[in-house]
Parts: structure tokens; C-alpha cells; sequence
């Protein structure tokens, strides 16, 4: 039976994905010949582990390898892998006689990145929807329960990001647990809330990916002045942007400004990945 097997690659996938770990998954393309496994066996490796199996032996032992040269690397597109089992080939990691070829392909499972909005209301909902369709984990936090009503949600649940809630009147301890790196969007209803948001997400000791509120310019210019007040540096205000939104796209309508912020909030994401690979 192979089902157990798969199931134990196709958790792992989730597990890596939960716990935000990059991974590599091996599925062997093409068989000629005689090989330990056919073509659609499948692995998931991660930097200390993997599951599945594509045949064991210096075979699997390559893609292993392979595979954690491309976490280390960065590689963010597929590769292919071919070798012969022949006791003519030799690997670093021995011979394989079963006489035939096996090429395998790699590829990369992404760490998604968490984007966390404060306020699902109007525009906050539109947004989350926008959002939603992207490969991300997504994580909306409201002081009010009703507008994380799962039935609001549906259109949001639905979609490709990793979607999860909390309801919780103190926002600054949502931002205390987020990852290195997350983005932040900052739209309550309550502009008291904003503040303190605002304030706890310059506090943090790692970095976020970017801070962005919601907001006018006469808000920004009241919140920049209390921010100064409390103790923060220009260049740690300078951080948050405010107004948020990509230039160009105008109008107050609550999915206009979603659309405005989800296109800002790519560019972000896009220069995130880019910055990963060229380190």
C-alpha cells in the first residue's frame, strides 16, 4: 500500500507550511528501465528531515542533498534531477545497480509570508478578500467579534491564503507574536486603537516586513506628533506609511481603497522574495 506514504508527504507539506519552514518536494518524472520506485513517487525534505520516498539508496540520498542545496541557496524555481542506476555511476553516495534511469523533479515549497490586518471592517474585509486569492498566511485580528463572524467570512476562507482569526481588544499582543518580517495593516475602527497599534508595532524587537495605516493626512500628521511625544525617532516613524496605497488609484469607495493597498502590499511582497534570493 502507498497511501499511508502519501499522506505522510502531503502532512508534512502542511506542517512545513504551518510552522513556516521551507521544503523541497521530489516526485520522480521518468523511469527507464529497472528502478526502486515509479515515476510518480513522491518526497517532502526539509533542512532535518523528509517523507515519502522516491527508492532509498544513493538515488534518494542525492535528491536529499539536492533538494537542501536549494534551501540554502534560495532557489525559488524547479529543478530537474537524473541519474543512472548502473554500477558504472557513482555518486558521492555510492552505487545503485538496479540498470535502469530515474529523473526527478524538485520543487521549491515557499515560506509564505504572514500579512496581519487590524480592523475587518468595510475596507478591511474588502481587502482580506483581495488578499485571500494570494499565497500568503493571512491573519485578521478585530476587537470586535462579530466582524470575524465566519459566515462574513466565507468569501474570504475560501481562497488560496492561509486564513486564520483572533478576536482580541488588546491588538498589541497579536503583534508581539508575529514573525520576522510580517506585514502589518493597520485599519480599526477606532483611531485610539490605531495609535496604540501603531506605537506597540515601533516597540517590537524584530523587524516587520512593513507597517502601513490606514488613514488621512491630517491623522498621520496628529499620530506622527504623538508618536515623537512617546519617545520615537524620525527614522522609527518613518517606518509606517501613511497614507497607504498605490499611487494613482483614487477614490474613497471601500473596495477601491482595498484594491489601492493590496497593490502597494504586492510590491512589498514581490520585493520581499526578490531580496531573499539575491542574498
Amino acid at each position: 500500500r502507498t497511501w499511508g506514504r502519501e499522506m505522510d508527504w502531503l502532512r508534512a507539506v502542511q506542517q512545513l507550511r504551518d510552522n513556516r519552514e521551507p521544503g523541497v518536494l521530489v516526485t520522480v518524472i521518468e523511469v527507464r528501465g529497472h528502478a526502486p520506485r515509479e515515476a510518480g513517487a513522491q518526497m517532502v525534505v526539509s533542512r532535518e528531515a523528509s517523507w515519502g520516498s522516491v527508492g532509498g539508496g544513493n538515488l534518494e540520498a542525492t535528491a536529499v542533498a539536492r533538494a537542501r542545496e536549494m534551501m540554502s541557496s534560495g532557489a525559488t524555481g524547479p529543478q530537474t534531477c537524473e541519474l543512472q542506476l548502473n554500477p558504472h555511476a557513482h555518486t558521492e553516495h555510492g552505487r545503485q545497480c538496479c540498470g535502469g534511469s530515474v529523473r526527478m523533479l524538485l520543487e521549491p515549497l515557499a515560506v509564505r509570508p504572514v500579512v496581519a490586518l487590524f480592523g475587518i471592517g468595510h475596507v478591511g474585509y474588502e481587502l482580506a478578500r483581495i488578499l485571500s486569492r494570494l499565497p500568503v498566511q493571512l491573519l485578521l485580528v478585530d476587537s470586535r467579534a462579530e466582524q470575524l463572524d465566519r459566515v462574513r467570512l466565507a468569501d474570504v476562507i475560501d481562497g488560496t491564503a492561509d486564513v486564520s482569526t483572533r478576536h482580541t481588544l488588546l491588538g498589541e499582543q497579536v503583534l508581539e507574536q508575529l514573525p520576522r518580517g510580517a506585514h502589518v495593516v493597520i485599519a480599526t475602527h477606532d483611531h485610539a486603537e490605531d495609535y496604540a497599534l501603531c506605537d506597540a508595532a515601533l516597540r517590537l524587537g524584530q523587524p516587520l516586513g512593513s507597517i502601513g495605516l490606514i488613514g488621512s493626512s491630517v491623522k498621520w500628521t496628529r499620530f506622527q506628533a504623538q508618536l515623537a511625544a512617546a519617545g520615537h525617532r524620525p527614522a522609527a516613524i518613518g517606518r509606517i506609511t501613511c497614507p497607504i496605497g498605490q499611487p494613482g488609484i483614487t477614490g474613497k469607495d471601500p473596495a477601491v481603497i482595498a484594491v489601492a493597498v493590496a497593490a502597494a502590499l504586492v510590491q512589498k511582497l514581490t520585493a520581499g522574495l526578490e531580496n531573499r534570493v539575491t542574498a
